[in-house]
């Protein structure tokens, strides 16, 4: 046992040693008369010249010398020392260098748990390289509407726009929230701090756009009409940039609503007027309605085209218990998932700080914060350019769900997650040479096959051929407008399918809806068709799962998009970091997240993850082996071995480390 003690002490001191520096098998050697004396003096004694230094010094190597020792080579240095044409040599010895870019050492004391900003890896929304650069969303402003901002809190003030903000239900400037025992009012604080909570402050966690102004309307601590929320959402439209609603109608599972007129024509000017004419940015949370078999596509705010709509994945890359499948949805961020899985970390009221914001409301905030950075790299992007790069940038990879597939032009998408995990960086990067995209153009095709009987417990399918589409070559929106009369319209499911194959599920089966009101020229909306051609047949399937018969009364298509391709995705390449490489098997999709660390990884180097693997030398493992050594690569890696492979894999480390 005690010799066992001493070689451990052995091994120590040996790492301790390689990790000061090791000599190599690399010489610089001083030969005069130039590369041709070098060359024979270096063929004379079997070293390899790689070439000059500079002027009469030159770089060797020799193969028989071990890589790493701790002792230099003293039968090399004789050899060459007694050479009268070598004046000088010296063996090499790795020095420890780090590089001195910008490490994200935080003060504030919650960033350790910040998961979804710090994991690397391919876990995380990528923010970190972005913020390297120097993009912290400066010169953006983004607004909370919702129930008051805590516009003193000490990690918003510094950040705080008086100019993003106003009481639209107390009819003054001051957003702060209503104060009560049960602090009701804590949601808009919660959801101002994942935008912009100050940085290196000491004070609770940061924001995704900590550099960007940030603001809050309060308005849902009152009455909620169409005015109240058309004034919101109108609000300052040439000084904001971002809109940010964590609300919506029930997510009971038997609502069917959406703005009223006022709101309506709130969402139409911001598009066509706000920020100078580039349009308002408004971002929503999908819903949080999943308990209750709900669907956003119900929802008129997120199915709306002119929001971008925002659902959740859990930390291990889940659906979440509470998120609602839909076609309208255009991209994820993480947020809650089951119990014992992590929240989200941010402001809350009194000054405090909280690690349990939860559901789609923590999602759509941390878009909006990603947003922000994309508009610092470019600040003349339009709301329909912020669209266009969530859909190029969205990582599918590490997300976990039964419904992926391939659309008609090669990109992954979900109902649970649309086009996969927003990546702050690459958004940054598509973002700083972004070519805006043509004109929007819309083009509405009406069915004449109605009205139509939908059988009980049967459907009925229906075809609309669109042969031409003025103005619309690449889809970007599509809608299906649809009036249907229904016994009870939980038992409907409506799907779709676009010329290029592309199927989605437009209102799913709703088990809590027993309203007789059906649907009044309901726009159902998708995201799924984006980039595919309009021109073909569109078909429409009603399946009408109750005792009673039901009837499909209207239908009317409407096709956004644009007359010409938008610029490349890559300039370089013209390749979309939504895609896949081949590499990529669809049954990743199925597995745990663990199993697809690796595929996930494999479109991008992590800034962390290469610095980790750098600092902790442990790069290179085979099985359960760490081949670097014991002391530095057992704590890093966490390798999961046996007690037999332990006996084995310290010897194997220790004699690696010595060559």
């Amino acid at each position: 046992m005690k010799d066992f003690f001493y070689f451990c002490i052995a091994v120590f001191f040996c790492n301790f040693r390689l990790s000061n520096g090791h000599y190599t098998q690399q010489w610089a050697v001083h030969i005069q008369g130039g590369k041709n004396v070098a060359d024979e003096v270096a063929r004379d004694h079997g070293f390899v010249n790689h070439g000059v230094i500079f002027e009469d010094h030159y770089h060797f190597s020799h193969n028989d010398v071990a890589k790493r020792s701790l002792r230099p080579n003293v039968d090399k240095r004789v050899k060459l020392d007694v050479d009268t044409r070598v004046t000088w040599s010296k063996q090499q010895i790795a020095k420890r260098r780090v590089k001195r870019d910008l490490k994200v050492q935080d003060s504030d004391p919650k960033w350790p748990f910040m998961w979804y900003l710090n994991r690397g890896g391919g876990l995380d929304m990528n923010v970190i390289p972005a913020w390297i650069e120097g993009v912290t969303g400066k010169g953006a402003v983004v607004t909370i509407l919702d129930d008051g901002l805590e516009k003193d809190h000490p990690d918003l003030v510094q950040n705080y726009d008086p100019m993003a903000s106003y009481d639209v239900n107390g009819q003054d400037p001051d957003p702060s929230p209503r104060y009560d025992m049960i602090d009701s009012n804590r949601h808009g604080t919660r959801c101002a701090g994942e935008v912009a909570a100050t940085s290196n402050n000491s004070v609770c966690a940061l924001g995704v756009a900590h550099g960007a102004q940030v603001g809050g309307v309060r308005m849902l601590d009152g009455e909620v009409t169409d005015a109240v929320e058309a004034r919101s959402l109108s609000l300052n439209p040439h000084h904001i940039d971002i809109y940010s609603a964590s609300w919506g109608p029930d997510d009971d599972g038997k609502t069917v609503d959406g703005p009223g007129a006022l709101a309506t024509r709130a969402f139409i000017e911001g598009v066509t007027k706000g920020r100078n004419g580039k349009g308002s940015i408004f971002i929503w949370a999908s819903g949080n309605g999943g308990r209750d078999h709900d669907n956003c596509n119900c929802d008129g705010y997120t199915n709306s085209i002119y929001s971008l709509s925002i659902s959740s994945v859990t930390e291990h890359g889940h659906v979440p218990w509470y998120s609602e499948a839909c076609s309208s949805t255009l991209a994820s961020t993480y947020s809650s998932g089951a119990m014992g899985e992590k929240q989200v970390v941010t402001t809350d009221l009194r000054h405090s700080c909280t690690s349990s914001h939860t559901g789609t409301s923590a999602s759509a905030p941390l878009a909006a914060g990603i947003c922000a950075l994309a508009l610092e790299a470019n600040p003349n992007l339009t709301w329909r350019d912020m669209q266009h790069i969530v859909v190029r940038t969205a990582r599918p990879q590490n997300l976990i769900a039964p419904d992926w597939k391939v659309n008609g032009v090669g990109r992954h998408v979900s109902h649970s997650f649309g086009y996969g995990l927003m990546d702050a960086y690459a958004m940054v990067q598509l973002a700083r040479n972004w070519t805006t995209v043509p004109e929007q153009h819309k083009c509405e095709i009406t069915a004449q096959q109605v009205p139509k009987g939908i059988p009980p417990k049967s459907m009925v399918i229906l075809q609309l051929q669109v042969k031409e589409c003025e103005g619309v070559e690449i889809l970007e929106h599509v809608q299906a407008k649809l009036t249907i009369f229904s016994q009870r319209r939980g038992d409907l499911n409506i799907q779709l399918t676009s010329p290029q194959g592309t199927k989605v599920v437009l209102l799913a089966h709703r088990p809590h809806d027993n309203s007789r009101a059906g649907f009044n020229e309901w726009p159902f909306m998708s995201v799924h068709s984006w980039g595919e051609s309009p021109i073909g047949t569109w078909q429409l399937e009603i399946h009408n799962d109750g005792r009673m018969l039901g009837e499909v009364r209207y239908w009317q298509l409407s096709l956004y998009g644009t007359a010409t391709p938008p610029a490349a995705d890559n300039p370089s390449t013209g390749e979309s970091t939504n895609t896949i490489p081949d590499s990529f098997s669809e049954d990743i999709f199925r597995n745990s997240i663990y199993n697809s660390v690796e595929a996930g990884a494999e479109n991008r180097k992590d800034v962390l993850e290469v610095e980790e693997k750098e600092a902790s030398g442990c790069a290179k493992t085979k099985g359960n082996f760490c081949l670097v050594c014991a002391i530095r690569c057992s704590i890093p890696n966490r390798l999961p071995v046996s007690p037999f492979n332990q006996k084995i894999s310290f010897y194997t480390r220790f004699l690696y480390s010595l060559f």
